[in-house]
């Protein structure tokens, strides 16, 4: 997999969300955020989640769904539970994923991030094929931008402490930082 010149990945489901824009004129590509998504929560495999991020969710489809009634969010990439990759948004846009957010002394991390969501909880375990994914995406990115590197890898609670949880305490990050070293060359 790798980053083609229109800023997609390569090999991977595209499905196009209308939930991004264009970001500032100076704001470079400087940092990942990993998170963590289900619907209904705790339940995986429903395709709800790519249905969310292109606004096509019917919230009559479970109770829980009521409160997405006018949101408006898609990452940059979303990893099933089975290691499906698909992408909403070309890495040169902004995508609405980090929402309210902080990173060092910058504010708005939709910015000059790239979002990357998992399908999961913040208190269950990830799976390996998505671990095997997650860190084939990282490097492919980390080779195409080059403010990029291991340490601007965050999770979604490090840039949003006191409204998010994810990915949660159970995403292994020495695991994904030994697998993104490992295979680069």
């Amino acid at each position: 997999v790798v980053v083609t010149i229109d800023h997609w990945l390569s090999s991977v489901t595209r499905k196009p969300s209308i939930n991004c824009d264009d970001r500032p004129k100076d704001a470079a590509i400087t940092l990942i955020v990993i998170h963590s998504i289900s619907l209904p929560a705790g339940v995986f495999g429903a395709n709800l989640v790519p249905a969310f991020f292109c606004n096509e969710l019917n919230l009559d489809d479970h109770p829980q769904l009521q409160s997405l009634q006018g949101m408006k969010v898609s990452p940059h990439v979303y990893i099933t539970r089975r290691g499906r990759v698909i992408q909403f948004a070309p890495f040169n846009r902004r995508a609405w994923h980090a929402g309210i957010s902080s990173f060092g002394s910058r504010l708005g991390c939709n910015d000059f991030s790239i979002g990357i969501e998992l399908e999961g909880t913040d208190h269950s375990r990830y799976t390996n094929s998505q671990y095997r994914k997650l860190a084939v995406i990282l490097r492919a990115l980390i080779a195409k931008y080059p403010a990029l590197s291991l340490g601007r890898i965050v999770g979604h609670q490090e840039i949003a402490p006191l409204r998010k949880k994810d990915p949660g305490t159970e995403f292994e990050w020495e695991r994904i930082y030994t697998e993104v070293v490992r295979h680069s060359s």
